[in-house]
């Protein structure tokens, strides 16, 4: 009897090189298995590096035959999944990871954090609740403000610009009877109007970016309950938020997440993600999976 096929894991990235991140937090929980990676990856280059990964070990090898697609490039790594996917067929199918610049894992958790303090405080669930998304059209800020849409959220979607802020709600809205609104949030006025009905903030602007301060907050942001932020880089994305706050009060009545806290749960996701492709013989593994998980994980640490 044949022994199983080793199990091996290859790294497609946009970047020069693959993330020592993603390849040491496999080495950690899977120490036998082997690493394959390949930088500096163009969509033109992948459906032979995949069909050169399916085909030599049979449909039996594929089972333990994974992909994980990252890079800084979000939008070259999509066109990179998109190709991967339509060069697999059965029996012929690899477990495929996909979190480009972390977003897929960072953008689970953070939903999940806010969701999580929601519940602690006794203030529902992400159903009904208006959730704006500051800096929306960066791949955490589309991502999230997807997550809130199918959770049942009003979502509103910000971007500097007019047109590009309406161009992800409208992208938003091809997939989900559950309509998202666009609004340009480049001056502090726009922010405040942006934010004077939510419940919730999300804001996922770039590293060194603040994206609100803490008199708008005071004065505009009244009804908000939960305000969370991925940007652990002085000056942070919401003024006086300690990254590593987790539910903590930031003005009376208001609570929140920062990058450092959301980080946390975001290196459990990518954990469980991995374990859970590493254990099936096929399937794709990207934010939704992760934010069923990240859910799990706050459900069972309120012990609901």
């Amino acid at each position: 009897m044949s022994s199983p096929a080793k199990q091996v894991m290859i790294f497609l990235d946009t970047d020069k090189h693959a993330s020592p991140f993603d390849i040491l937090l496999l080495a950690d929980l899977y120490p036998q298995a082997q690493s394959v990676y390949y930088g500096n990856v163009n969509p033109e280059d992948v459906q032979k590096l995949v069909q050169d990964s399916i085909f030599p070990r049979g449909p039996e090898g594929c089972k333990s035959t994974k992909l994980f697609i990252g890079g800084s490039d979000v939008d070259k790594a999509n066109k990179i999944v998109e190709v991967a996917l339509k060069s697999m067929f059965p029996p012929f199918e690899l477990a495929t990871v996909i979190d480009p610049s972390g977003a897929h894992t960072t953008s689970s958790a953070a939903v999940a954090k806010i969701l999580q303090i929601l519940l602690k405080n006794n203030l529902g669930d992400l159903k009904g609740k208006n959730v704006t998304v500051l800096a929306a059209t960066g791949p955490v800020g589309q991502i999230t403000s997807s997550i809130f849409q199918a959770e049942g959220s009003n979502v509103t979607v910000t971007s500097r610009r007019k047109d590009r802020a309406l161009s992800i709600a409208e992208t938003l809205n091809k997939t989900s009877e559950n309509k998202v609104v666009g609004l340009q949030a480049a001056t502090v006025e726009e922010v405040a109007l942006a934010i004077s009905n939510a419940d919730v903030i999300m804001a996922a602007g770039s590293a060194g970016v603040q994206l609100i301060s803490l008199d708008n907050l005071r004065n505009h942001g009244k009804r908000c309950k939960v305000i969370a932020d991925v940007n652990a880089v002085p000056p942070v994305g919401v003024e006086n938020l300690d990254p590593q706050g987790d539910g903590v009060e930031i003005i009376p009545g208001l609570r929140g997440v920062g990058a450092l806290a959301v980080g946390s749960l975001k290196n459990k996701v990518e954990a469980k993600i991995i374990t859970k492709a590493m254990e099936s013989p096929k399937g794709v593994f990207d934010y939704k999976i992760g934010y069923q998980l990240a859910k799990e994980y706050v459900y069972k640490k309120l012990g609901k």
